[in-house]
């Protein structure tokens, strides 16, 4: 082009701007900007073909994007947040019939990044639940060699040394195993997507500018990544990476060794829109396809060729999302893989057909149990993935639901998506108990604060494509009194408490309007949408513009919010310092 220079690679640029612009006051007092790092865009490899034209009648699209994502590890164990939080006295903690004793220990969330807070998430707390194969023989563990049952399995290929088309460049620090060896072993190590490159950061060093290491993929565009609790050490770390081109990777940075998965999309050919480990699970994780389709994964099993084993239709009724109601025809739920398959050797190891349309975003509960999943349908579908069902089906006012995120106690589910709220479902209630006005554009992700939630108040927060960084705080006493009567009726913090406590399955036999479906899963309710008017409306505590881009990912740990943005600025927003 005219001009246009040469494609170089370009450093990070840290920048620390000041001033009331750039501080979020709230009634705990005042949050300050701390480090502004705009994370470098590698450019185009030399073999991509031209960008194709931004106009949106073009008939060519561009390959998905997903802006800049984070996945945080802490290896130090961390301090508890100081308020006396959840115990998890859930539904799903009295279907697992866990010990009053382990739900009392296990009064703190898990963070959203992934890392344990007193007791909850951590192997102990899940091994005393029901777990995802168990009473399958063919996926049992098999003898650990030699008896090093604590040494962690890694990936074969060497990424630095790889010859692989798949994985262009590979560039470490030059002293990045000294960087490694003299960290602060409470920092926090980032791991971020930005287009066709994948930065493994320190944010608690002094050169957190300088990657530790950054992955450069030939063409493809990693759009979801997750680091696994389970193996977190401090020498050990276990990262997936889900790609547009519906490739895998296992990458683990601290030997620099990777493996692929789902290699030109012998099992799925679709791209992978999010992507998890399974709860107290070392080797199974769970991706999102574009095409509507959950696969479950070993990390060390082999591909093969996937020819759908069983074809179990369940009538899901999703429609489109829309309050008219008018949409594709219902989608069947479908077991093309079973988890009880006694065929193991080779991946996947499960697979479920959920919609016709994009999955955009999935979470599992605190406890372990159920996984929550939305769609560009407008669905967010409740799923006991261990039982391979679906339980309920609920839907956005308008517009596909974008991100979703469970509350530390389990007993709320919150949904972002294109109607600009944030969305409150009760999973005891089965029903939508308000909705979050305050966003002027779509709703790119949400999550809860664990250190500012207790046993009846909840903090969380949102970002989305307005730029703007939203916080909110509700109560299980606001959710007790609905804006109006509903036929389908209203049940008091109290009432609530008592029936989370109760219940003896994730069922109850309440007075919703419902749709029973006639197939085998009866269990499963179709929930209508609701009026705005018959409908709790919550305002935000604090609404701030905080980046000249659309924000893509939300994440709050113990001394910070962070938030990052499509262009790839990550915002790291200190905490008041009198908490």
């Amino acid at each position: 082009m005219p001009g246009s220079g040469p494609l170089l690679e370009t450093n990070n640029i840290l920048e620390h701007p000041t001033g009331p612009d750039y501080q979020l006051v709230l009634g705990e007092g005042t949050y300050t900007l701390k480090d502004d790092l705009h994370l470098a865009t590698p450019p185009p490899h030399p073999s991509d073909a031209p960008q194709p034209n931004n106009n949106p009648l073009a008939t060519t699209v561009g390959p998905p994007t997903a802006g800049s994502r984070l996945s945080i590890a802490v290896l130090a164990p961390r301090k508890p947040p100081s308020q006396n939080l959840f115990r998890t006295t859930t539904s799903q903690s009295t279907r697992s019939n866990i010990p009053p004793s382990i739900a009392e220990e296990a009064q703190s969330p898990k963070s959203d990044a992934g890392s344990t807070v007193n007791g909850l998430g951590s192997v102990g707390y899940y091994s005393q639940t029901s777990s995802f194969g168990d009473s399958n023989p063919a996926l049992a563990p098999l003898p650990v060699k030699g008896g090093k049952k604590d040494q962690k399995s890694k990936p074969k290929n060497n990424i630095v040394k790889s010859n692989s088309s798949f994985v262009s460049r590979v560039i470490p620090h030059e002293a990045w195993q000294k960087r490694l060896t003299e960290r602060s072993p409470d920092g926090l190590f980032a791991f971020a997507n930005v287009n066709r490159a994948f930065m493994w950061l320190d944010l608690s060093s002094d050169l957190k500018t300088e990657n530790m290491t950054k992955v450069l993929f030939t063409k493809a565009h990693a759009l979801c990544h997750d680091l696994n609790p389970v193996t977190k050490s401090n020498t050990h770390l276990d990262l997936i990476l889900g790609f547009n081109t519906s490739d895998i990777i296992w990458y683990e940075p601290m030997s620099q060794k990777y493996a692929r998965i789902n290699k030109n999309g012998m099992i799925n050919p679709s791209a992978i829109s999010s992507v998890l480990w399974l709860p107290n699970k070392e080797n199974l994780f769970v991706a999102a396809h574009m095409d509507g389709t959950l696969v479950v994964y070993d990390k060390e099993k082999e591909d093969a060729d996937f020819v759908p084993e069983e074809q179990s239709p369940i009538e899901n009724g999703h429609t489109n999302g829309h309050a008219n109601g008018d949409g594709p025809p219902a989608l069947k739920f479908q077991v093309r893989k079973s988890v009880q398959s006694r065929n193991q050797k080779t991946n996947p190891v499960a697979v479920w057909k959920l919609s016709n349309m994009k999955i955009n975003s999935i979470a599992f509960s605190p406890d372990g149990q159920l996984l929550a999943i939305v769609s560009e349908d407008g669905s967010l579908t409740i799923m006991d993935y261990i039982e391979e069902k679906v339980l309920d089906v609920f839907r956005s006012y308008y517009g596909a639901m974008l991100c979703v995120t469970w509350s530390p106690d389990g007993r709320y589910v919150l949904t972002g998506g294109q109607d600009d709220l944030v969305s409150i479902w009760s999973l005891v209630d089965h029903a939508l108990v308000a909705r979050c006005v305050g966003h002027n554009s779509w709703v790119t992700d949400v999550k809860f604060d664990p250190w500012r939630c207790d046993e009846r108040n909840y903090r969380f927060g949102s970002v989305g494509e307005d730029c703007q960084l939203l916080l909110w705080d509700f109560s299980v006493g606001m959710l007790g009194r609905p804006k109006l009567t509903r036929a389908r009726g209203s049940i008091s913090g109290n009432d609530r408490k008592q029936s989370l406590s109760t219940v003896g399955r994730f069922r109850s036999n309440s007075n919703l309007t419902q749709v029973q479906t006639d197939g085998t899963n009866g269990d499963e309710m179709v929930h209508p949408v609701d009026s705005m008017a018959s409908t709790a409306v919550l305002p935000p505590v604090m609404s701030k513009s905080i980046d000249e881009h659309p924000l893509c990912w939300l994440g709050f740990e113990e001394h910070c919010i962070l938030t990052s943005c499509k262009d790839g600025h990550i915002r790291e927003w200190t905490r008041p310092t009198d908490l």
